[in-house]
């Protein structure tokens, strides 16, 4: 097929409420939408960048920018373009996964549109459904974590995240095993820590958790080995895994026994599919991961995370958990569970009024000619 132009569109979408890490608080996403136009049909893409450059180097202003200047002319300039050319064509810029993800993803829904087959089948799904997960944000205090806990677990959410850093891990942990007891549990540092507090970390060892994810910066994949060996509850990495290879990497250090699969990280689903197939290769169990996506990418994660090698309940929450009305059709728990998209491509069909509404700007590229920016 052929693309022929593409609109990148960015909207405001408030949060439900305020999701905190180490790395600040949101209140709303600021989000860069791809509705490419190609020779066979249409697809929507969405990028992962948030507003600034704090969980990784990528940011939403940044990613337009490269995707306007160094990536669509590389996919505009050719006549055959399939999904699973993207990746090679896009590689002489280095960098830039989620940018290059949101453009995989958009010419991967067109062409599975077209041909009528959902993602899921196309990645290798083995389920209808998922199990679903939750994370849970820094609180401002012990009992409010408590109540948000207990308010998920009634819903019905199989497994339950925390997020930890320096001065809030302990005793959160241990108050949510008081209260709640054997519960799937599961924490994430975001790479707030370092070598140093191994001794400390060791104390979640007595809480049974699930695993510790990203205790220690990226680029620290031999310190997460070290630690490994300090510690027995599990290590996810996640910001460490760029791509299949550093996937392989990581296992063959023992600096993971876990790895968190985010699409947008690796530079789109396909590459996800390859993280996948290596660590199931490893018999290392994975699980999908959440960048706080529309029913966009949230369809995406899904048909990924029913791929046989996720054995663990990911990040993939209703669409309640976050917005109080989504870009596509809601994503409805039942029983703990997600249905896994079933139409053609991603599956889920875009409100283009409440985009529209949304909407804050709209930049307009075609094939051979200029952009036009339209400020809302």
């Amino acid at each position: 097929m052929r693309l022929e132009s593409v609109e990148l569109r960015r909207i405001r979408l408030p949060l439900v409420a305020p999701f905190t890490t180490s790395f600040g608080t949101e209140a709303e996403r600021d989000i860069l939408l791809v509705h490419a136009t190609t020779s066979v049909g249409e697809g929507w893409g969405e990028c992962v960048a948030g507003a600034s450059p704090l969980y990784s180097s990528e940011y939403v202003d940044g990613a337009q920018d490269v995707i306007r200047r160094e990536l669509l002319p590389r996919l505009f300039a050719v006549e055959l373009l399939g999904a699973a050319d993207v990746a090679e064509l896009l590689r002489p810029v280095h960098g830039h996964p989620m940018a290059k993800a949101c453009l995989e993803m958009a010419v991967l829904d067109a062409e599975l549109r077209a041909r009528g087959e959902p993602l899921a089948r196309h990645l290798g799904a083995v389920r209808e459904a998922v199990d679903c997960g939750v994370s849970v944000g820094i609180q401002p205090s012990i009992g409010q974590l408590l109540e948000v806990v207990e308010k998920y677990l009634a819903q019905g959410y199989r497994r339950i995240k925390i997020k930890i850093e320096p001065g809030w891990d302990v005793e959160p942990v241990r108050a949510i095993r008081e209260r709640f007891g054997s519960i799937p549990l599961q924490v994430d540092a975001n790479t707030a820590y370092r070598t140093a507090d191994a001794r400390h970390l060791a104390q979640l060892d007595a809480f049974d958790l699930l695993l510790i994810e990203q205790p220690l910066p990226e680029d620290d994949v031999p310190g997460h080995a070290r630690l490994a060996a300090m510690v027995r509850t599990p290590i996810c990495l996640d910001e460490s895994i760029t791509s299949a290879r550093a996937a392989a990497q990581a296992i063959a250090l023992g600096a993971c026994s876990v790895v968190n699969v985010k699409p947008g990280r690796v530079g789109g689903y396909l590459e996800a599919r390859r993280v996948h197939d290596v660590c199931q290769a490893h018999g290392v169990p994975v699980w999908m991961g959440g960048m706080l996506e529309t029913g966009l990418g949230r369809a995406g994660n899904v048909a990924l995370a029913a791929l046989p090698g996720f054995t663990l309940p990911g990040d993939t929450s209703a669409s309640d958990r976050y917005f109080h009305r989504d870009i596509t059709e809601p994503f409805v728990m039942h029983e703990g569970r997600l249905r896994v998209p079933a139409g053609p491509g991603l599956g889920v069909t875009v409100d283009l009024d409440l985009v529209e509404a949304l909407t804050t700007s709209v930049e307009r590229l075609e094939r051979e000619r200029s952009p036009v920016l339209q400020k809302r």
